[in-house]
This record gives structure tokens, sequence and C-alpha cells, in this order.
């Protein structure tokens, strides 16, 4: 899997929601993840989603790659190690990107003044600490809309066709600091042609209610680590109080 198709399986519910992206990109994006066609046309629709290609832009050219190296896109969706040497420096620059892209230039003022020490750029901290929805306008930021556009690592417990039942921690807001619950079970769509091998037992990462992708047990576990360096980072900037 290349990084286009693995951005195309976290960027895809949102495009079919219209929350982001252009209108008419689902069918090349779904392309991409099932087929070894269209992905010329899926990363072309990728790079206009008005919030992901700051971050994948910033990783990259920390490090000298392409914003659509596998890695780079696995780093900003589900973590691993080419986040760590991010600075506040160069987030504040990302936020600066963020504003051409679409957030508020007031927005970015306030979040400039209350950046945490160590801002991550991944998908969590993006949701909790800039907004989800803030950058298009098009979603309202909630806790549940949070838990929603996170990208959330689920243990599959139940198959039956088209459908799975999942289980894992929901974010909830504790006196001012998101936090998660206790696991809670969920149903949820199932399409085999993107996950065909998907048994009870299977970790998948969920994003808007729709499982893209399988966790290998590498990345169910960095994806638990960046979410909870994301969150440490929100609480600290007080983003909720």
């Amino acid at each position: 899997m290349d990084g286009v198709a693995l951005c195309a399986r976290f960027s895809i519910a949102t495009n079919r929601l219209q929350f982001c992206g252009p209108s008419d990109a689902a069918p090349d994006l779904y392309r991409a993840i099932t087929t070894d066609e269209g992905h010329a046309e899926a990363r072309e629709h990728l790079s206009r989603f008005e919030a992901l290609m700051p971050y994948l832009v910033a990783i990259a050219s920390k490090h000298g790659l392409d914003p659509f190296d596998r890695r780079v896109v696995e780093a900003y969706w589900v973590g691993n190690d080419l986040l760590d040497a991010f600075t506040r420096e160069d987030f504040l620059n990302l936020l600066e990107a963020l504003v051409r892209r679409g957030l508020p230039r007031s927005v970015g003022q306030e979040l400039r003044g209350r950046l945490p020490a160590h801002p991550i750029p991944h998908h969590m901290f993006h949701v909790a600490f800039v907004g989800v929805g803030s950058v298009t306008g098009h979603v309202e930021t909630t806790v549940a809309n949070m838990e929603l556009c996170r990208p959330a690592a689920a243990e599959v417990i139940e198959v039956a066709g088209h459908r799975a039942t999942v289980r894992n921690p929901a974010l909830v807001l504790r006196h001012g600091r998101l936090e998660f619950g206790a696991p809670g079970t969920r149903a949820v769509d199932l399409d085999p042609q993107v996950l065909p091998a998907v048994r009870p037992g299977s970790k998948v990462a969920v994003h808007w209610g729709w499982p893209g992708m399988e966790l290998e047990s590498g990345q169910a576990e960095a994806l638990a680590e960046y979410t909870q360096r994301s969150l440490a980072a929100a609480n600290e900037a007080g983003s909720f109080q």
C-alpha cells in the first residue's frame, strides 16, 4: 500500500460526508484503495483537502520527503517517529499554512497564543487543539465530533456480512480535560473490498464511523501512543476550559 492509497483510506469517509476535499473525489479515492489504478487522480484530489495538506507538507519538508510518502501519511494518521523532531516553531508555520487554507486568522492567532510546548502534527492533535471543522467550517467542534473525527483504534468483536461490531473507548470531557471513558461497542459498516480479511480480534482504524484500515500490532501501539501524546499536549494548552 503506497501513501496515496493509505491517505485515501482515512480521507474518503469525510469526503463522502462532504466535510472536506473536492465534491467529486470519492470515486477516485475508492479506486485507489481497492485497485492499482487511479492513484494520480486520487493524489490530485487529496492535495485539495483543506486541512490535510498543510500537515503532510510540514512533515515531509522536515524530513526531505514527498508529502505522499507512505511514512509521512502514516505519521499524520497513525503516528511514527517522523513526528518526534517537530518543534513549536514548525507548528507556528503550520498554523499559518492552515490560515491560508481557510482557518480564520483570528482563530489562528488565538491558537498561536496558547500553543503547548510539544505540539504534534498528528490528526488527533489537530482535532483536539486546532478543532474539528475549524478550517472548513463544515463541522461543529464538539466532543462527539472529535470522537468521530479522530483516527480510533478499535477491536473487531463480530463480523456479519457488511456490518461489524467494534469496541473501543470514547473521548469524554472531565473537568476541562479530554480523556477516555470505559470501552463500549458499536456497529459500523464494513466494506469487504476495502478490508477483506477482517475477523474477530482484528484491530481497525475507524474514522467518522468507517473502518478503513486494518492495523498491524506496531501500528495499533503507535496510534495509541501518539493519540495520548496529542491529548496531553491539547490539555496542556487548555483547549477545553
